[in-house]
């Protein structure tokens, strides 16, 4: 398996996150409120992992079905935790745990949470969860209109 291929794949995935994430820090800091901190935070540390995977050097760049299992199990993993660290720096759920948890969910688009007053929630973070509700539904279109063909799969 071509670990450094994937690794480079990975990074990338990060940096697109990472970008992803400047419209809630747009909102957060348009509105003076408290997570703007949490979601600078989160770019810059998403922006340096993955600025740092991005540059792993690899000779061989042929995908084959191994490493397209494996890059995409992993991007969902890595996705999801770089996701639910505004949820953590910001102060709004206090574990790990429930972070991922509220992460995955969006990315993920099962819309379940661990929030019992979302409302009460600052509009960064509203428009984060929102986001990867919508992040999360764009990437299984895009994963059955454009993977799973080179599978060859229906």
């Amino acid at each position: 398996m071509n670990l450094r291929f994937i690794l480079k794949n990975l990074g990338l995935i990060l940096l697109c996150e990472g970008a992803l994430m400047a419209p809630s820090l747009g909102i957060a800091l348009c509105l003076s409120e408290s997570d703007a901190p949490a979601f600078f935070l989160t770019m810059v540390i998403t922006l340096a992992v993955g600025f740092m995977l991005s540059h792993v050097r690899c000779t061989n760049t042929r995908l084959s079905g191994r490493e397209g299992f494996a890059t995409a199990s992993l991007a969902w993993l890595l996705v999801a935790t770089f996701g639910a660290l505004p949820f953590l720096f910001s102060g709004t759920l206090t574990t790990f745990s429930d972070a991922f948890f509220e992460a995955m969910s969006g990315f993920t688009t099962t819309g379940a949470t661990v929030l019992a007053d979302l409302e009460s929630l600052p509009h960064g973070l509203l428009f984060w969860r929102s986001f990867a509700h919508w992040l999360g539904g764009m990437g299984i279109i895009v994963m059955s209109l454009a993977v799973l063909p080179a599978f060859r799969t229906g």
